[in-house]
């Protein structure tokens, strides 16, 4: 039997029950507490904790309910085996048998990860060709450490990109470029500072959430209404910043209207307050007008936008960028500099050049008929197969959707029986913190899929979801359609 000693916080609005079973959920999904293992004891956990059995069998019985744990009379309760992998940010190691678990990606058919992008249409040839050409002996000084904050270079081309598709108006000294967004973040909460409170999208991205709770900062969750990030909710928490994704909120996709970004603008007038702007996808918009960026908006001087290249070109590349307020570009000078830049100078000038000689712009829009037409494979394969039997959020803009599913499967369930079809698809529990879905959803990511993989996928997703009499009730539901 294990010990279980979590942080619980009586301050806390959230009932001690729920942080409880936050915690014990997390150990299941990142491994640190194998299937098989058995949970200790109510009263034994209530004494070492110094809390009420009632609260240790809540948390237990929502752990049961999930799916996470069994309950065998008079023996105990039981770690479940959870199929695959299905958490993204698991770490697939088990502090207890000591052994790694290897991801097999070769028991999965069709993968829906929202993280995998198209490489059949990277341009191979001409990325090897610049790569060469940065490597000449004129170049020599890319061998050494470069600007804390990015070559000036391709700072200058970001610049003028970000202008010129979001809006963004911005000097190339108020950029800060950084191995992945995440890294940007923990340099953020030091230019914002340790003591301030950050609120969160709530459901929201759960690696944001990650780096927040890693570098001891206070969070604040928010919930979402039917045009983003409630403004109610945010104006009477104590938060002095807050992170946001509204041109493609994750993971619903709502995308924010104009008004509700003039809203938020007004909260941040505020001294003292600033929104960090993520525009992880922005590229990439099906329906409508482009709406620009919140940061386009600004003239306080508040918004802090940031970008990445992983979506629209290669995740491995590590590139990610910041566009700072004039005044966190004076901390920054004045505090951060010490730390040394993060991307290859290689990569940062392979892209200058790519930028530069006109192939990113290319390159782009031929990306966005690409995923425009797998996105309107997905939506056409969801209505074919499974019609009204599901409900699809957030297909107008971005690499990934929602399904909700009308059979009465738990989340899990859903999962589980697409592993059976050799399809492996997302949960979204994992995006929430102290709200909770109404219904199960999933994610469907289908950057990394063909058309004709995501028709094929889609098709084996109805025969793991509904049976015979389903599909006919789905086919006269096509049908009365038409």
């Amino acid at each position: 039997m294990i010990e279980l000693t979590p942080h619980l916080d009586n301050e806390k609005k959230e009932p001690l029950y729920v942080q409880l079973y936050h915690y014990i959920r997390e150990e299941i999904q990142t491994g640190n507490i194998a299937p098989g293992v058995k949970l200790p004891s109510k009263r034994k956990l209530a004494a070492h904790l110094g809390i009420s059995q009632n609260t240790i069998e809540t948390a237990y019985q929502q752990l049961n309910a999930e799916g996470y744990v069994k309950s065998e009379l008079r023996k105990g309760v039981y770690v479940k085996k959870l199929a695959g992998d299905l958490y993204p940010y698991s770490s697939r190691i088990s502090f207890h048998n000591k052994k790694v678990t290897k991801n097999h990606d070769e028991q999965y058919k069709f993968d829906f990860s929202h993280g995998k992008v198209d490489l059949e249409h990277f341009p191979y040839s001409t990325w090897r060709k610049l790569t060469v050409q940065s490597l000449y002996e004129e170049n020599s000084e890319i061998f050494f450490n470069g600007d804390p904050k990015g070559d000036t270079n391709l700072r200058e081309e970001i610049a003028q990109y970000v202008f010129q598709s979001r809006g963004v108006t911005c000097s190339p000294e108020q950029i800060m470029i950084g191995a992945g967004t995440q890294y940007l973040l923990r340099l953020l909460t030091m230019l914002i500072g340790k003591e301030s409170i950050y609120a969160m999208e709530d459901p929201g991205f759960h690696r944001t959430r990650a780096v927040f709770k890693h570098e001891n900062v206070k969070t604040i969750s928010i919930p979402l209404d039917e045009e983003g990030i409630s403004l109610k909710h945010l104006e009477e928490s104590r938060a002095n910043a807050v992170y946001i994704t509204p041109s493609h909120q994750f993971p619903f996709g709502t995308i924010m209207p104009i008004n509700r970004r003039l809203e938020l603008l007004k909260w941040a007038e505020a001294k003292g307050r600033y929104i960090i702007e993520d525009d992880y996808d922005g590229e990439f918009r099906y329906i409508g007008k482009p709406i620009p960026s919140l940061q386009g908006l600004d003239f306080k001087d508040s918004v802090i936008y940031l970008g990445t290249f992983s979506k629209s070109l290669i995740p491995s590349i590590r590139l990610s960028y910041a566009v700072l307020p004039t005044a966190l570009v004076n901390q920054y000078d004045q505090h951060l500099t010490i730390y040394k830049q993060t991307v290859s100078r290689l990569h940062q000038h392979t892209l200058f050049l790519f930028m530069k000689n006109g192939h990113w712009k290319s390159h782009l829009n031929k990306m966005r008929n690409v995923y425009r037409k797998k996105q309107h494979m997905l939506v056409a394969s969801i209505k074919k197969y499974i019609g009204n039997k599901a409900t699809i959020i957030g297909e107008k803009s971005g690499l990934h959707i929602l399904l909700q599913v009308h059979n009465q499967m738990s989340e899990l369930e859903l999962i589980k029986n697409a592993l059976k079809k050799k399809v492996k698809i997302y949960p979204t529990s994992i995006y929430y913190e102290q709200y909770k879905a109404d219904k199960p959803m999933v994610l469907l990511g289908f950057g990394g899929l063909s058309e004709t993989e995501i028709d094929e996928g889609i098709k084996l997703l109805k025969d793991a979801w509904f049976n015979e009499k389903d599909e006919n009730t789905v086919q006269s539901m096509n049908d009365a359609d038409q």
